[in-house]
């Protein structure tokens, strides 16, 4: 499949960008003309931030499957689309050709059917990394249904938020998951989870782990079982249903800065053109190439580049189960060499943690195939991104440092490999169709290069949220009501002397913890759940393996006999409300908060006792109790 949109030198990215902002709309129709529609669109875009409006191809008939699998069934049937490489490395690994995955798809999306989903219902997912975790994307995107995949490493409260958010009546889940030397039940977290919500009516329950499950009459069904009932049905066909292009795609839940977890809304047609651009623009991908993401379908990264982007460009996509330290740190080495990897794109904590092992794990491990590096999720320190480069690069691999957000749908700011110059730690230029700007506190726009401010972006681009599910409002006042007519990322940003953006990290309250968003009021709200805890207040600090650690400043008062065992309880807590992930690193007790006279906890005196700058802490005569400052300072872990 070639891409007449593939940009191959500087000059053509210079040329492409300048049209894309001077013509936006004659720009992304070039572009959307090479997929597969079924009736071409009434309009490429109407956009409005202040409500917020964005539709882009809007009336444009098309299903995503057909572009991400039908229409390369004739060229390319025979070429793997997805390999699944399983947790332990004495398992067979797997190899599903286009054809395969067609077939696998429309029985799937069959089983759907059977079971009462229809176009616009809400499919929950909540599975390990194995090959049905895609297929069941697949196939609730084939009906016209709404996958929601939610990651197999939140809780039972987590699902239970999501769920009755998205009012999602359908769940596809696993018995269990392997990450690791963990398995992970992920059956009866949902069964803990469907107390809270009786209007579920199916969980289809994949085998993996053989783990003893409890399955309810009527409600509870076997994926196999009715894999084998499609298959006495005569393996019908299920043709694709015809979707808009502003049909909602799936929503997909982020952290925000208040406790509730919002869900984020992609749709078909968007969503489709600009996951192909960024991908075969960004990666520079070259048919026959291997592409291995390292991430997991739970978050936008596997959304949009495991599943949906390379699948739209007829690549063949690697999908890994297990994690890159077991049953050694040289498993993700052992990988590339396996299957010959051309692409790897991992996260700057990964490429940390595996620093730390020193250079043994790649011994005898073949990584000549590697052609382009990526890294996602967090900006790359400069450490890591040399030892990238040198170790796994060999020197001869460009590093492409990606910024983006679940909110944004694919790429917006990077090196295009090879095409564009990379700078360490810089996210570098934006791609085609994204304008950015950075603003001050009050809006005014920042000009000129050697300056940082508050990154926004001013024009739409097609792949970013239409709005938050089942709640406009919060979209607005979220992403568009901070600065009028802008969409407001959350970041700070650098702009070196040559125009090179580098993300300077979140300016609200949300954390990036490996790479992962975590609202600080939501960690917080799971902390006050304790039974002994009167208050707390959670702020980032520097992690050298995580980019950001949560420290945990907790009023306790109650029994309190043992402080590590009481630190564990809070921890357990966390776990158990929001799930491992946002368990906190530091747990400081204290027996007050920096507080303003109107009671607003001041976060950044803590964020500094917790960075380790105690002596620059600003004016602190306005709080209620100045003292408490210096009794935080003093107990500093």
């Amino acid at each position: 499949m070639s891409f007449p949109y593939q940009l191959k030198t500087t000059a053509d990215y210079k040329a492409a960008y300048e049209k894309s902002v001077q013509d936006p709309e004659g720009f992304w129709s070039e572009i959307a003309s090479h997929f597969t529609w079924r009736k071409k669109w009434d309009t490429v875009l109407n956009w409005d931030f202040k409500k917020p409006t964005i539709e882009w191809f809007k009336g444009g008939k098309l299903n995503i499957t057909e572009n991400c699998i039908d229409r390369h069934l004739e060229k390319l049937g025979n070429k793997p689309a997805i390999i699944w490489e399983p947790n332990d490395p004495g398992e067979h690994h797997r190899v599903i050709t286009y054809r395969d995955l067609h077939h696998k798809v429309v029985q799937f999306a069959n089983v759907l059917r059977n079971n009462g989903v229809k176009k616009g219902d809400r499919v929950c997912i909540y599975m390990g990394m194995v090959p049905e975790l895609a297929i069941a994307v697949l196939a609730a995107a084939r009906i016209g249904a709404i996958h929601s995949v939610i990651f197999g490493g939140f809780s039972a409260q987590s699902i239970a938020d999501r769920l009755q958010d998205a009012k999602a009546e359908f769940i596809v889940t696993c018995d269990g998951a392997y990450r690791g030397n963990k398995e992970i039940p992920l059956k009866s977290v949902i069964d803990d989870a469907l107390v809270q919500c009786p209007f579920v009516k199916r969980v289809i329950v994949l085998t993996r782990t053989r783990t003893p499950i409890s399955m309810i009459k009527g409600r509870d069904l076997w994926w196999e079982d009715e894999i084998r009932l499609v298959e006495t049905q005569g393996s019908p066909d299920c043709p694709a249903e015809e979707m808009d292009a502003e049909d909602m795609l799936f929503i997909l839940y982020t952290s925000g800065s208040t406790g509730k977890p919002k869900g984020v809304v992609h749709t078909v047609g968007g969503y489709m053109v600009y996951t192909n651009y960024s991908f075969v623009n960004v990666f520079q991908y070259q048919p026959g190439d291997v592409h291995f993401c390292t991430a997991d379908i739970g978050w936008i990264t596997g959304h949009s580049y495991i599943v949906y982007g390379p699948l739209s460009a007829g690549a063949t996509s690697l999908m890994f189960e297990g994690v890159p330290t077991w049953p050694d740190a040289g498993r993700f080495w052992e990988i590339v060499d396996k299957y010959k990897v051309n692409i790897l794109y991992t996260a700057p904590t990964a490429i940390r943690s595996l620093m730390g092992f020193g250079l043994e794990p790649l011994k005898n491990r073949d990584l000549s195939s590697l052609r382009v590096l990526g890294t996602v999720g967090e900006p790359i320190n400069e450490e890591a991104w040399a030892w990238y480069d040198e170790n796994i690069g060999k020197k001869k691999c460009p590093i492409v440092d990606t910024w983006w957000q679940t909110e944004t749908g694919g790429i917006l700011i990077s090196n295009i490999a090879g095409v564009t110059p990379a700078k360490p730690t810089f996210a570098t230029l934006p791609l085609p169709g994204v304008q950015p700007i950075l603003v001050d506190e009050n809006g005014k726009e920042v000009e000129g290069n050697g300056v940082s401010g508050n990154l926004c972006i001013k024009f739409p681009w097609p792949g970013m949220l239409r709005t938050t599910y089942g709640d406009h409002e919060r979209a607005r006042q979220n992403y568009f009501a901070t600065y009028e007519n802008l969409y407001f990322t959350g970041d700070g940003c650098l702009r070196d002397e040559d125009g090179n953006y580098r993300i300077t990290g979140r300016v609200d309250d949300v954390l990036n913890v490996s790479g992962h968003r975590i609202g600080t009021a939501e960690v917080e709200n799971a902390i006050n759940m304790h039974t002994g805890v009167v208050e707390s207040a959670v702020v980032g600090y520097p992690h050298d393996i995580k980019g950001q650690g949560i420290y945990a400043y907790v009023i306790f008062q109650g029994h309190q006999g043992d402080d590590e065992l009481t630190r564990k309880d809070i921890m357990s807590t966390v776990s158990r409300i929001i799930g491992p992930i946002a368990k906190p690193d530091k747990i400081q007790f204290v027996s007050g908060l920096p507080k303003t006279r109107s009671g607003k906890i001041m976060r950044r005196i803590l964020r500094k006792i917790a960075e380790g700058e105690t002596s620059n802490l600003g004016d602190t005569s306005t709080l209620l109790d100045p003292g408490v400052v210096d009794e935080i300072k003093n107990g500093k872990l």
